[in-house]
Parts: C-alpha cells; structure tokens; sequence
C-alpha cells in the first residue's frame, strides 16, 4: 500500500514539474523581451479598470473573439493617443478579459493611423524591434487602414508575445 501511495504522489509531482517546465518554456525570448517588460511596467496600474477609465481609456466595440480560435478581449482605447505617434509606455489601447463580471488585463495594442504615420514615415512603424501589422480599408472595424501591434504582457500567448489572436483568452465571460 505504502509503494502504491508513493507511486502515485511520484506521478503527480512529475506532472506538475513537467507542466511547470512547459510553461517556463513557451517561448523566453518573447516573454522577456524588452518590450513586453516595458508594457508590464508602464500599464501594472491598468490591472484595476477604474484606473485605466480615470486616464481617458474606453471601451471600443464590446469583447473581439477570433472566427476560428482565440480571442483579443475588450479593447479600451485612449482617443487622445490615437495622435500618430508611438511611445512604448503609452498603448493606444489595454485589453480586458471579462469573466464572472470581471475585467482582467491580458494585454495592449499600440494602434496608429497608416496615414497620419505615412505623412513623416516612409516606412511601417517599429517599436523596439517589433514591425507593426497594416491593416487596410475596409476592415472589420469600419476604420480607415492602420498599423496595429498586440503585446500580450499579462497573458501568455501559445502563438507568441506580438500575434494578434491568443488561444488563452475568451469572450465567452461576459
């Protein structure tokens, strides 16, 4: 009996040692890079939405869920830094997990105008490293072509720090 309860306590203390191992592992370079530490110390005060609220972020077009995976969550964006620039500490938009009527912080998105940007710029905008996805006209948002950018600095991403979809997050808690 002993062998058996020991067996069984081996089994499972290896499980969580591998799932913990697997999770360290889901792409370092990513998690730590140097932007997602910048957006995790710059937003750390948006965890709590009143704050987010109280510094000009609102929500935009309810929870955003992927056709066939995955999900973005509830984008609060700031209208006043929708200005054609980009500062690291600055995201255009936070985004929100809701679930049991809560909102948890899962990411950001840095969101610039293609033709503000392309008035001084003749290139796609890069922040530290990470080039920012154009998106033309027409979109699923009916807004005119932007550059965007996810960081997803307080939810793993299976498909990396910068996609824009992440299987971790869901629209199914609201």
């Amino acid at each position: 009996m002993k062998k058996l309860i020991f067996a069984a306590s081996y089994i499972v203390l290896a499980a969580v040692s591998l799932s913990s191992v697997a999770r360290a592992q889901e792409n370092p370079a990513a998690i730590n890079s140097k932007l997602v530490q910048i957006v995790r110390s710059s937003t750390a005060q948006y965890q709590n939405v009143g704050n987010a609220t109280a510094a000009g972020y609102g929500p935009f077009l309810g929870c955003v869920s992927g056709s066939d995976h995955g999900a973005m969550g509830i984008h609060y964006v700031n209208p006043t830094l929708l200005n054609g620039t980009l500062d690291p500490t600055k995201p255009q938009a936070l985004i929100y997990e809701p679930s049991n009527g809560q909102l948890s912080l899962v990411g950001v998105e840095f969101i610039v105008d293609a033709a503000t940007w392309f008035k001084n710029n003749s290139s796609s905008p890069v922040l530290e490293g990470q080039t920012l996805l154009y998106v033309d006209s027409p979109n699923r948002y009916n807004i005119p072509p932007f550059f965007e950018l996810h960081v997803w600095a307080w939810r793993s991403n299976p498909m990396g720090s910068f996609m824009d979809w992440n299987d971790n997050v869901s629209c199914a808690g609201q």
